[in-house]
C-alpha cells in the first residue's frame, strides 16, 4: 500500500519551509520543544486524512501571513494498481527518483511511478485537496483522488485517547478488519426495534397512571390514539450506527477503560493485522502512558525490528528509552532556521550508535556539554543547583545535557563531540589539562562552533579546586575526603605521593599557620586524584563538593579558575 516518499510543508505554523525524504518504516522525530516535530505529523494527517472538510485559522499560517497559502505537498509511491489507472490518474502520475530524493513530472524507466497529493490552504481558509502534477496544475477544478482511495491511503493517529478504534466507527481499525458489513448493519437494526419493544413492556407498570391520563385526555380531544397509548423509546433516538458497537473484556468491561498505554498497544496491533490496507501511522509522543518494557513492546508491534517494514510510521518521543530501542536510521532530528526546517538523519556510524546507546538523554537537547570525566559533570551540576536555588535559570531550563567521555586519551572528548556537533547540536568540551589534545582536532572543533574549556598549567580539575579555593575551604575538602574515603586513606595518599615527605598531620599543622604553600596545595591536587581512588571521584562526591564548598567560597576563590567556569555558563545560557 502507499507510503510517503516526499513530504514538502510551506508556511505552515512555524515551518517557514521542509522538504524532507522520510524512510520507508519508523521515522522517530526528535529535537528540542517547539521544533516542529508535532506540525510535522500534523501537515500529513491534514493533507492525507479522509475529511471533506478542514476548520483552520490565521493562526495556521506561518508567521500569521495570510498573504502566503499553506502548501503541503506528500509523494506517495508503492502505489497499488488502483492508484496508478491510467484511465483515473494518468494526467497526475509522476516519477520519483530515490537516490536524488527528487519528483520528475513524468514517469519513466528506473523511476518509481509516484502520486503527489496537494492541500492548499489560502487567506479566504478554504482547504483544497488536489493530485498536483505539472501536467494538472491549472485544472479547473482540480483533479482529486477518488473518496474511495482517498480512504484507503488515510493515516491512522493514535493519539492520547485513542478509544475510536476500540469501536466500529468510520475509519476506525476494527472497520478495517470487517468484511461482513452488511450483516453488522441488519443486526443493528435488529437490536434497535427489540431495544424500543423491550423498554416500553419494562416501563409500562411504572407509568400507567400517567399513560392513563394521557389517553383518556386523547380520547375527550378526538385524538386517534387507539385504545391506549404507551411508552416506547422514539424511533428516531434509539438509531444504532456503527459506533455503538464497541469491544469487550470477557467480563463486560468496555476496553476503552484500559489505561492509555494499553490502548495504544492494542491498537498498534491491530494496525499491524491490517497493514495491507491501512499502513501509515502517526503517533506523537510515542511513550505516553507505556512503562519502559511496554515501549519496547510497542516498538515491536510497529516493525522497528523487522527488517521489511510492515508499517510506516511517523512517530514523535522525548523518551530515552525509545532511543535506546531504535537505530540511528530510524530517527531524525528536527532543526528549525530562519528559512526552513530540516529532518536530519542521525546515522548508523559506530560512533553514533554508542552515543545513542549511553547518551540518549543528550540527543532530546539543544546544547551538549562534553565532561572529561564524571568529577566535571558534578562540578557544573552542583554549581547549577547553588545558581537554581539563588533564583537563577537552570542549565537543564535552557535544554544543556551533560555527556561524560570518561577519561582516557585527551582526543576522545572530541570524539564525542563531533558527534552530536556534526548534528547541529551546540556542544561543549571540559577537559583536564594534565593530558594535551590533538591541536588540530580542537582547532577543527572550535572552528565549527565549539566551545573548549581545559583548565589551566597543565592541570585536572582536583588540581584547580586546592590551587584556586581559600584556605579555609581546602580545610573543608580535607574534611570531607576523609568522610567519604577509608579510615587513613587521605593520609596514605599524601604520604605515597609525596614520597614520605609529608603526611595528612602535617598538612593540617601548615593550615593552622593560615594558609597553604603552593607546594603543599600542588601535593594535595595530586593525592586527591589517585586512579581509580579519587577522593571526590563521581558525580554525587563532586557536585556536593561544588554546591557545598566551591560555591560557598566562591567569592574568595581566585578570580581566573571562576572566571572560566563563568565564560562556560554564559555560552550554556547562550549568552556568548
Amino acid at each position: 500500500m502507499a507510503r510517503i516518499r516526499l513530504i514538502e510543508i510551506n508556511h505552515f505554523r512555524s515551518i517557514k519551509s521542509l522538504n524532507w525524504s522520510p524512510e520507508n518504516g519508523v521515522n522517530c522525530l526528535i529535537g528540542p520543544g517547539d521544533s516542529g516535530k508535532s506540525t510535522i505529523l500534523d501537515a500529513i494527517d491534514l493533507c492525507l486524512g479522509a475529511r471533506r472538510g478542514l476548520t483552520l485559522s490565521d493562526t495556521d499560517f506561518y508567521g500569521l501571513d495570510v498573504s502566503q497559502p499553506i502548501v503541503i505537498s506528500l509523494t506517495l509511491g508503492d502505489l497499488s494498481d488502483r492508484l496508478k489507472n491510467l484511465e483515473y490518474y494518468g494526467d497526475c502520475l509522476r516519477g520519483y527518483h530515490d537516490l536524488l530524493g527528487e519528483v520528475e513530472d513524468e514517469p519513466r524507466q528506473n523511476l518509481e511511478t509516484v502520486l503527489t497529493v496537494r492541500l492548499t490552504v489560502t487567506a479566504d481558509l478554504e482547504p483544497v485537496w488536489s493530485l498536483y502534477s505539472d501536467r494538472t496544475a491549472l485544472f479547473d477544478p482540480p483533479k482529486m483522488l477518488q473518496w474511495k482511495d482517498r480512504t484507503a491511503i488515510a493515516p491512522v493517529r493514535l493519539g492520547h485517547h485513542p478509544n475510536s478504534h476500540l469501536s466500529w466507527t468510520r475509519g476506525s481499525v476494527l472497520n478495517r478488519l470487517s468484511e461482513n458489513r452488511t450483516e453488522i448493519g441488519l443486526a443493528l437494526v435488529d437490536a434497535a426495534r427489540e431495544a424500543r419493544v423491550g423498554f416500553g413492556a419494562k416501563a409500562a407498570p411504572q407509568l400507567a397512571a400517567t399513560l392513563t391520563k394521557v389517553t383518556e385526555e386523547a380520547h375527550n380531544l378526538g385524538i386517534p390514539v387507539g385504545s391506549s397509548v404507551t411508552a416506547l423509546l422514539d424511533a428516531h433516538a434509539v438509531s444504532f450506527g456503527d459506533g455503538a458497537i464497541s469491544l469487550h473484556s470477557e467480563a463486560g468491561v468496555p476496553l476503552r477503560n484500559l489505561g492509555t498505554g494499553s490502548t495504544r498497544l492494542l491498537i498498534a496491533g491491530l494496525h499491524r493485522v491490517v497493514a495491507e490496507t491501512a499502513n501509515i501511522v502517526l503517533i506523537d509522543e510515542v511513550e505516553h502512558g507505556l512503562e519502559p518494557h511496554r515501549i519496547n513492546r510497542l516498538l515491536d508491534s510497529l516493525g522497528a525490528k523487522d527488517k521489511t517494514e510492515p508499517l510506516q510510521v511517523f512517530m514523535t518521543t522525548h523518551s530515552p528509552v525509545v532511543l535506546r530501542e531504535l537505530n540511528g536510521d530510524q530517527l531524525r532530528i528536527v532543526r528549525s532556521a530562519p528559512d526552513k526546517h530540516d529532518a536530519r538523519w542521525v546515522g548508523t556510524t559506530n560512533e553514533i550508535q554508542a552515543a545513542i546507546r549511553i547518551f540518549p538523554e543528550a540527543f532530546l537537547a539543544k546544547t551538549v556539554l562534553v565532561c572529561e570525566g564524571a568529577s566535571e559533570i558534578g562540578l557544573i551540576r552542583g554549581i547549577d543547583r547553588f545558581m537554581t536555588a539563588s533564583g537563577n535559570p537552570s542549565l537543564q531550563a535552557h535544554g544543556v545535557a551533560y555527556v561524560d567521555a570518561a577519561g582516557g586519551d585527551a582526543d576522545r572528548a572530541f570524539i564525542r563531540a563531533n558527534v552530536f556537533q556534526r548534528l547541529g547540536y551546540r556542544v561543549a568540551v571540559l577537559q583536564d589539562n594534565d593530558k594535551t589534545p590533538s591541536a588540530d582536532i580542537v582547532k577543527k572543533f572550535v572552528d565549527a562552533g565549539g566551545f573548549h574549556l581545559a583548565w589551566r598549567n597543565g592541570r585536572a580539575l582536583e588540581d584547580e579546586l586546592f590551587a584556586s579555593l581559600p584556605a579555609v575551604a581546602i580545610l573543608a575538602l580535607l574534611t570531607r575526603a576523609q568522610e567519604l574515603t577509608e579510615e587513613g586513606l587521605v593520609n596514605s595518599h599524601i604520604v605515597t605521593t609525596s614520597q614520605g615527605k609529608s603526611n595528612l598531620a602535617l598538612v593540617l599543622q601548615e593550615g593552622d599557620t593560615g594558609d597553604y604553600s603552593g607546594e603543599t596545595r600542588e601535593l594535595l591536587g595530586r593525592s586527591s586524584r589517585i586512579r581509580k581512588a579519587g577522593w571526590f571521584k563521581s558525580i554525587s562526591k563532586m557536585e556536593a563538593v561544588s554546591h557545598e564548598i566551591l560555591c560557598a567560597h566562591w567569592n574568595t576563590t581566585d578570580t581566573d579558575f571562576t572566571e572560566s567556569i563563568r565564560r562556560l555558563l554564559r555560552w550554556s545560557y547562550g549568552q556568548a
